[in-house]
């Protein structure tokens, strides 16, 4: 496209020299310009593109889901085995109310299924130990609240002996299942959840190494740590299977008594918290402290 100059008597000449060179320049770029307009849809769109992917918004995404693929495929795969096994034991199991055997949530909930689940256990004793057994590890293997139901429900049922020895039982095989698939998939999902409270876990875990095997009967006993950040930080730092095995068998006999005890008399149970006031607690600590002085005479042999 060419721009034309009309010659005016009235400008001078070094103008009119200046304007033609201006305008054959405009001239010129006209084509390279409409050309970006013409692209500038493509450049835009990969701009926004990288813009999308900027390392910040890929840290974003990786902090607020902190399993991979492989991993979130891995745990989705084992918990559809865990879930196929329960529904053929529940499918297996005699006739009954379906509708009224759910998981409690609360008190009430304990009771009816209580009332209901008595002459069941009486009749089919294998298959409802079974069927309890399998729920129980189902759930203490995925960290699903209501644990300490199940607990009661033993001793409600099944009076105190036996009732013991199912709940210990069930927690140290869920908890067991609890610590094989955190050692899979558990490290990012912890360091998500509980980065400093791993750290305080794993800087004690190191400073207790020659006695670590009654520092973990410690936390079972007590409430110092809970027992879900247990079981998912133990193998994160280096806690030896066995240690961990012991110490959940032994530690949690004292809290599990106390929760089975408490079953023979639901009836008079009102709340939850009921079960861990002041006294037993103190009970705990107790236990606990008795289970420590190995590792406190050691410290104090090697300040010595």
């Amino acid at each position: 496209m060419g721009v034309k100059i009309l010659r005016c008597s009235s400008l001078p000449d070094d103008l009119l020299r200046h304007l033609s060179t201006s305008a054959a320049s405009i001239s010129m770029a006209a084509p390279r310009g409409a050309a970006a307009d013409a692209g500038g849809g493509r450049m835009l769109d990969r701009d926004e593109k990288c813009d999308a992917e900027t390392p910040t918004d890929k840290k974003y995404k990786v902090d607020n889901f902190p399993l991979s693929r492989w991993e979130f495929a891995a745990a989705l795969g084992v918990f559809l085995v865990f879930s196929s096994g329960l529904l053929c034991i529940y499918l297996t199991m005699p006739a009954a109310e379906y509708e009224m055997l759910k998981l409690p949530r609360t008190l009430a909930d304990l009771r009816l299924l209580k009332d209901h689940l008595t002459s069941y256990a009486q009749l089919y004793p294998a298959k409802f130990i079974l069927g309890y057994c399998s729920t129980y590890i189902f759930m203490q293997t995925f960290m699903i609240p209501g644990t300490i139901f199940m607990s009661l429900l033993a001793g409600a049922l099944f009076g105190v002996v036996k009732g013991l020895f199912l709940v210990v039982f069930n927690a140290t095989a869920g908890a067991s299942s609890c610590y094989f698939l955190s050692k899979l998939i558990g490290r990012p999902i912890v360091n998500w959840l509980w980065p400093e409270k791993l750290r305080y876990f794993q800087a004690e875990i190191a400073k207790r190494r020659e006695k670590l095997l009654n520092y973990m009967l410690f936390l079972r006993v007590t409430p110092t740590l809970p027992n879900l950040f247990i079981n998912l930080a133990s193998p994160i730092v280096d806690v030896p299977f066995h240690i961990f095995f012991l110490a959940t068998v032994v530690g949690l006999i004292p809290a599990a008594y106390i929760t089975v005890r408490a079953g023979l008399a639901l009836g008079d149970l009102e709340s939850v918290k009921d079960l861990y006031d002041l006294k037993t607690l103190a009970v705990l600590f107790l236990i606990g402290s008795v289970l420590l002085i190995p590792t406190l005479l050691k410290r104090k042999r090697i300040y010595e």
